[in-house]
Order: structure tokens, then sequence, then C-alpha cells
């Protein structure tokens, strides 16, 4: 027996005790995701001391708001398990207007809240919602219930895939002009990748990515600033008081932690040299307290998040349970892609954009997004194994 079916055989008798069982949840995408969840709220601590300090004389304000976050991040989740997939295949019309209405009323005046240039937060009281986040999972909603109804024939047909294309280009058009590149990016991968689980031909997909491709290659170049920040993560050393800067202090940060780290709390880049340190740089505070080791820890986290929600979205389409099946697989790309995103960025990877690293950095809307996509996750599994019971106690019956 080679090591790969060693392994598949491992998985297979793991995944049939679960479901005898009668466990509620996948336990290893329980344990990756409130594993990341911790981990994120104790870098975010550390990360946020010195600057909450400075700005509200309150070490603790950042975690404190972010420990809100997550709890209402954990409701939202529980509302999200407990409601059958069926009823968001129902009112996914509704959500999808009303995630684009949220998105036209950030370009009306008085109404978007703009930080650094950008408007992308409607302001409720003390609260910012970044409405961006909320597209994220209303798209895969929509599209998961419109390659649901035309699996069949999605395949074949130009005409067909004009709806999410078309749709996928007016999220665009009203994310740009926040201006949010790095969600449109998001977006359009996540919108890419249902398609191409959904079956369409090599032919067409090439031809889609190639046009979005260029289409986003022309936005990046169309200003000056984004052509700055793809030029300056070439060579941050280059101008590293200026457009180099952050990312100079977050390689500075990975050159700090080495293997192990410099011990948990004991970082210097978050005193003030590194911006954004406790946002969208919260994985550099990580590796410079925790080394590599703990980095690539985080990294395998999240690529067992993506593996449980392709498996269980092949599962689901093996079933025929469409909708599901889809659902996994575009929450599962949109998840991994932001993350992988994000730590590409602070590894000087990628060029600088304004993603967050979901369950782990500080935000409102990010927080609860996240925590709303895992329990998507985890009910899609849940009524997996229901009917696989159900199916197997009418065999027994039988």
């Amino acid at each position: 027996m080679t090591a790969k079916s060693s392994i598949e055989t491992g998985f297979n008798k793991f995944r049939e005790r679960r479901d005898s069982e009668g466990l509620l949840v996948d336990p290893i995408l329980l344990i990756c995701s409130f594993s990341l969840l911790f981990v994120g709220l104790i870098m975010m601590t550390s990360a946020s001391i010195s600057v909450a300090d400075k700005n509200f004389s309150d070490p603790f304000h950042y975690i404190n708001r972010q420990l809100i976050f997550a709890c209402v991040g954990l409701l939202a989740g529980f509302i999200v398990w407990k409601t059958p997939l069926h009823f968001w295949d129902m009112v996914r019309p509704i959500l999808l207007v009303a995630g684009l209405l949220l998105l036209v009323a950030l370009v009306i005046p008085g109404v978007g809240h703009t930080v650094n240039g950008s408007t992308r937060w409607i302001r409720l009281g003390s609260v910012n919602i970044q409405i961006s986040e909320i597209i994220k999972i209303f798209i895969v909603i929509y599209l998961a219930g419109y390659l649901r109804k035309h699996y069949a024939v999605i395949s074949e047909s130009w005409r067909l895939m004009l709806v999410p294309i078309a749709l996928l280009m007016l999220i665009a058009g009203l994310l740009l002009m926040q201006p949010d590149f790095g969600s449109t990016v998001v977006v359009s991968i996540t919108v890419f990748s249902m398609l191409w689980f959904a079956g369409v031909k090599l032919r067409f997909f090439t031809m889609l990515s190639l046009l979005s491709g260029i289409a986003l290659a022309f936005v990046a170049y169309s200003e000056d600033y984004r052509i700055q920040r793809l030029t300056s993560f070439i060579d941050p050393w280059k101008d590293r008081f200026d457009s180099g800067f952050q990312l100079s202090q977050s390689l500075i940060a990975f050159g700090r932690g080495e293997w192990f780290g410099v011990g948990l709390g004991e970082s210097v880049q978050k005193l003030g040299y590194l911006p954004e340190a406790h946002t969208d740089f919260v994985f550099a505070v990580l590796a410079e307290e925790l080394g590599v080791i703990g980095a690539i820890v985080v990294i395998c986290l999240f690529a067992c998040i993506a593996w449980r929600a392709f498996s269980i979205g092949r599962r689901l389409q093996m079933r025929k349970e469409y909708f599901g099946a889809y659902l996994c697989y575009g929450l599962g790309a949109g998840l991994i892609f932001q993350a992988y995103v994000n730590i590409g960025v602070n590894m000087g990877v990628l060029p600088t954009k304004g993603l967050t690293l979901p369950l782990m950095s500080y935000g409102g809307s990010s927080m609860v997004m996240s925590c709303v996509a895992i329990a998507f996750l985890l009910r899609a599994d849940y009524e997996l194994r229901y009917q696989f019971s159900e199916d197997s106690k009418e065999r027994r019956a039988s």
C-alpha cells in the first residue's frame, strides 16, 4: 500500500467514525478556525498595545473592541449554522440587491466614511462597517444558487456565463470607485474559482481570465499610487524611508524573528516603526515574535481550512447538493486567497494591498464576516453528514 492510499484510507476511516458518532461539526475545521481566532487575538493584542496607548491612553483599547467583534461574529456564525442552506438559496436575490445598494450608498456624498483617502465604510455610531467584506459573502451566496440552477449547461453556454461576468464587472466598478483594488481582486478570483469548479470549459475560462487580467492590469497602472506600490515592493530598500517604508519594516520584523522568534510581546517593529501593525501587517509581528515556525503553523491552519472547504464541497457535489457545493468552493477560495495575499504582502512577495488577514487582523467587519464564512462551511458539512446518516438508516431499514 502506497503512502497516498494509506493517508486516504485513514481519512476515510476518520470520516466514517465521525459520521457514525453523530458529531454536530467538522472537528478539524472547527479546531483550525478557533486556533486562528485565538492566535489572532493574542497577536493583535501584542501588536496594538503601543499604538492604543499612544492614541487612546488605553493599551487595551483595540483588543477590547476586537473581543466584542469576535463575540458578535460568533453569535452571527451560530445563527448561520442553525439556518438551513435552502433558506439562503431562497433569499439570495435579496442579499445581492442589498449588497449592491450598500456599495452604491458609499458613493453618495455624506454617506460613506473616508479613511486615508478611501471611502469603504459606513459609520454607525462608533463602528465602521466595511461593505466590501459583506459583498464578498453575498456574491458567493448568489452565484452558488445561480450555478446550482444552471449546473448542467453552464459549461456550454456563453449566454449563461454573461450573468456572473456582468455582475462581477458591476461590483468591481463600485469597489474601484472607493477605491478598493485589493477587494476587487479577491472578488474576481472568487467568482472565477466558482466558475472553474462549475465546469466551465478551459478555453472559456482562459479567455475570461486573460481579459480580466488585462482589465485589472490597466486599472493597476491607471493611478500613480498603484504604480508606486507595484514598483516599490520589488526593491523596498531603494526608497525605504518613503514608498518602501512599510514593506522594509515588515521585512525587518521577519528578519528579527528568525526560526523561533524573539518571544511573545517582545516585538520592536510594533513600537511605531511598522505602520498598521495590528491590522494589515499583524502577520509580520507574529513572524517577529513567534518566528518562522509560528508563521508556518498559521499558513498551515489556513491551508487546512481550505482543504476542508473544498473536501466538503466535493462531497456535496457528488451527492448533487450543488448549492452547498458551490458555496463551499467560493468561500474556501475567497478565504484562502485573501489570507495568502495578506501573507504575501507581509513577506514582500506581493504589492501592498489593504486586505486584512481573516480571523486575525483588527477590524469588526472582517472578523464578523470571517466567522460567518466558517459557519456556512460548518453548516454545509452538518447537512452533508445529516443526509449521510439518514441515508444509512434507510438502507439499514430496507
